[in-house]
């Protein structure tokens, strides 16, 4: 009888270690599949990330072009008026079409610098800004679903 006891229980040991290995196994492949699901996720969500840039140059051109306009004034041809008013709606749509699809656009005016998101073109003096801080931002802070699409290029202060 010992013989057939000392049986069972080498079975029962090598039952257990091949469902610990099952188990082990099973684990493995809810992990692989939760990946492989996040790794599909965030390809679907930043495929576009390079149309998105290019896109973004021509915000930031429609943007240089209003700026670009004179100021307007009391006296100002209708048909000028009726341009700027029309490049103006244009620009609020397109950017409102943007924010749609998660790309977002942000002034960094007034923060601190942050080299993950800011590219410092310029270092000026400046008695109203603390060292370190955003004074003026040539273009914006771009992101994507959260993630840096384009940093904005900024002047920041020094004293």
């Amino acid at each position: 009888m010992s013989a057939a006891s000392n049986r069972i229980k080498e079975l029962e040991a090598q039952l257990a270690e091949e469902h610990d290995k099952w188990m082990r196994s099973e684990a493995e492949m809810q992990n692989l599949r939760a990946r492989t699901k996040r790794e599909i996720d965030d390809a679907r969500q930043y495929a576009v990330q390079k149309f998105a840039r290019d896109v973004v140059e021509a915000a930031e051109n429609l943007k240089r072009g209003l700026a670009s306009l004179p100021p307007k004034t009391e006296g100002e041809d209708s048909i000028i008026t009726k341009m700027r008013e029309g490049i103006e709606g244009t620009e609020r749509s397109f950017l409102s079409i943007l924010e749609r699809h998660g790309v977002v656009c942000s002034d960094p005016s007034g923060q601190a610098f942050d080299a993950n998101h800011h590219q410092a073109m310029a270092e000026q003096p400046s008695p109203d800004h603390e060292t370190g801080t955003v004074m003026q931002a040539w273009t914006p802070t771009w992101t994507l679903h959260g993630r840096l699409l384009k940093p904005a290029m900024v002047v920041v202060a020094k004293n």
